[in-house]
């Protein structure tokens, strides 16, 4: 399944650790702050998990949208929306 991790976290090793986290997971960074990747429904539970153990609940904020593959393909990438050398094969096939 295709999925979108979106953070905003306060503390810089907190950060550092779920990004480690969304790249362990097979995740490719799109933005500083995103990754876009595609991972089971267990791993997606997982992940979910383990970013809830490491930030702070009262002021960081993680997103994890699943996204199927046609609502994938209507996404708009508007000016630099990611650099494309993060990105893998299958993923650019989806978008192009």
């Amino acid at each position: 399944m295709l999925v979108w991790v979106v953070y905003d976290i306060v503390d810089t090793k907190k950060r550092t650790k779920i990004a480690r986290a969304c790249q362990n997971y097979g995740l490719y960074r799109v933005q500083k702050s995103v990754f876009l990747g595609n991972i089971s429904s267990n791993d997606i539970d997982e992940l979910t998990v383990r970013c809830k153990d490491l930030i702070n609940l009262k002021k960081d904020s993680v997103y994890i949208f699943p996204m199927c593959l046609d609502d994938f393909k209507k996404v708009k990438l508007l000016g630099q929306a990611f650099d494309k050398k993060f990105i893998s094969d299958e993923i650019m096939t989806k978008f192009f």
